[in-house]
């Protein structure tokens, strides 16, 4: 059974793979075989995410990449063989309500969240037709499913990278490549890490944060790429069009 798990011989494309959830579907994939292209603006994040997977005799690369840049990514893409599986992890998020955000704050996010998302599905899923096979994985979240509270902006934009999902699967899956959106709620990556500790109560903070999910804990990035890993490999052959809610039961009873 496990070997159904298994990514040998493939290849994969990691947005935004330089910390966080990214970096743990990256560093995921390779322990399962895969070859993997790790892609974020932050080199010395990305370069230490291929660091360690070579460490741990994984193959990757490594290069800068604004996904919000069509141009950028075709550019990326003309440089690579097409790969077996993407996965569009690069996301930013924003705090604020119609009184507080601004017309340029959605812009700025529907931009990486959506157009990025879209961007590298338009540079590689035409290549994964013509081959008849592929996997494709969005990073939405629990607010592509539910509405957040102060989260106007980025609420909005992952309820897009769902719907995008579901388009692409609709339109497609037929031709042998499957779409899937993974929606996670809280995660404790280093970046909710370091904002924790800022506050003048961390432990607080974090449950606080944690109360939301009803086993009252942050889900770890590797809870978040093992599912990634289940997506991308052949047990995962049935499953198109797909929200998979990662969030600790915070969406149960809505």
């Amino acid at each position: 059974m496990t070997d159904m798990f298994r990514l040998d011989q493939k290849t994969a494309v990691i947005t935004g793979a330089g910390s966080g959830i990214g970096k743990a579907i990256a560093k995921a994939f390779t322990q399962q075989g895969a070859t993997v292209h790790v892609l974020d603006l932050n080199e010395p994040a990305g370069q230490s995410t291929v660091a360690d997977i070579v460490a741990n005799g994984g193959e990757a690369t490594f290069a800068p990449l604004d996904v919000s840049d069509p141009s950028a990514v075709t550019a990326f893409a003309a440089s690579i063989e097409s790969p077996d599986i993407l996965v569009n992890n690069a996301g930013i998020g924003h705090v604020g309500n119609i009184l507080t955000s601004t017309a340029d704050d959605l812009d700025r996010l529907h931009a990486v969240n959506v157009r990025g998302p879209f961007n590298l599905c338009h540079a590689f899923v035409p290549d994964m037709l013509e081959r008849g096979s592929g996997s494709v994985i969005n990073i939405a979240s629990v607010g592509g499913i539910v509405a957040v509270r102060d989260r106007l902006a980025y609420t909005a934009t992952k309820f897009a990278v769902v719907g995008l999902t579901k388009a692409l699967a609709l339109d497609h899956s037929h031709q042998g490549v499957r779409f899937n959106a993974i929606c996670p709620g809280r995660v404790e990556t280093e970046f909710v890490q370091n904002l924790i500790a800022k506050y003048p109560d961390p432990q607080k903070a974090y449950q606080e944060m944690a109360s939301t999910q009803l086993n009252a804990r942050l889900a770890q990035p590797a809870e978040i790429a093992a599912a990634a890993v289940y997506l991308a490999s052949d047990a995962a052959a049935m499953v198109t069009g797909s929200t998979m809610m990662i969030d600790g039961g915070w969406t149960a009873g809505k």
